[in-house]
């Protein structure tokens, strides 16, 4: 499935003239097909990033590059974030959106990290290798919880969730600041979203000025990073992985460049997450 993009401006104004309206209860995001999932894994297991995940274990030298055997863990997850349309309160949209697939990889010494993989084409490409196993292990707890929902992030302030009809329930400590330890109504947490993001949906003055990141970067800050995570790839020689992702707009969706090299992407935590 092909990440959904940016939605226009003008269908964006449009859409937050239904905030004065009732919500309606959202549909179920869509699922990822098993065919979708396979060939995510099997992007994931190429020999190419296999090689890049040993450089990217090895890279402040806790494992020695030879010693990384990284290898994959179970199946890739979808991982879905908040929808700039459930944000506007569109009439049956999903509290959130596909955004890409993610495939836990270990190395010989433990360490962890999430591969996303997106379809670009008729072929699917990891863009992204970022630390720990978030996607998975949230995927996981929002199973068990409530089970048949979709575990989802607002990544605006780092928060996991799973949905399942009307109910919302909080995966992390974020969520349960959010939403209180028993969870929320669907409802209420569109209004929720609504009153903290619907001042900046994409196209609105805030996107505009290159503030939208959901963790409270400034667009330099953003491409600050995104410069020495290029430089730390230039200096590895690594050209497998051809894009970068970075984090954009009040539904944090993935923003793909085309690259030389690839950026290894660190995930960054707000201050007091564990």
């Amino acid at each position: 499935m092909k990440p959904t993009r940016l939605a226009p401006a003008a269908a964006v104004a449009a859409a937050l003239v239904a905030l004065a309206a009732p919500y309606a209860a959202a549909d179920q995001a869509p699922a990822a097909s098993a065919q979708s999932k396979a060939a995510a894994r099997q992007a994931a297991t190429a020999p190419a990033t296999l090689d890049t995940l040993s450089r990217f274990f090895a890279r402040d030298g806790k494992v020695a590059l030879k010693a990384a055997a990284p290898h994959i863990e179970g199946d890739a997850v979808p991982v879905y974030t908040l929808s700039p349309q459930f944000v506007a309160g569109k009439a049956g949209a999903p509290v959130a959106q596909l955004e890409y697939l993610a495939s836990t990889a270990v190395s010989s010494d433990g360490q962890k990290a999430s591969l996303w993989t997106v379809q670009q084409g008729s072929s699917w490409k990891v863009v992204n290798i970022a630390t720990g196993d978030d996607e998975s292990r949230y995927a996981a707890s929002g199973a068990a919880k409530l089970p048949g929902g979709t575990v989802f992030q607002e990544p605006q302030i780092n928060a996991w969730y799973v949905q399942k009809g009307s109910k919302v329930l909080p995966l992390d400590k974020d969520a349960v600041k959010a939403i209180g330890a028993n969870g929320t109504t669907l409802a209420a947490y569109q209004k929720r979203v609504a009153k903290a993001y619907g001042d900046k949906l994409p196209g609105s003055a805030y996107d505009g000025s290159g503030k939208a990141g959901g963790y409270n970067e400034t667009a330099q800050e953003s491409r600050d990073q995104a410069a020495q995570a290029a430089a730390v790839a230039a200096r590895h020689d690594d050209s497998s992985l051809t894009v970068v992702s970075t984090v954009a707009g009040a539904g944090a969706l993935l923003a793909l460049g085309l690259t030389g090299t690839a950026a290894l992407r660190r995930r960054r935590r707000p201050a007091g997450q564990a």
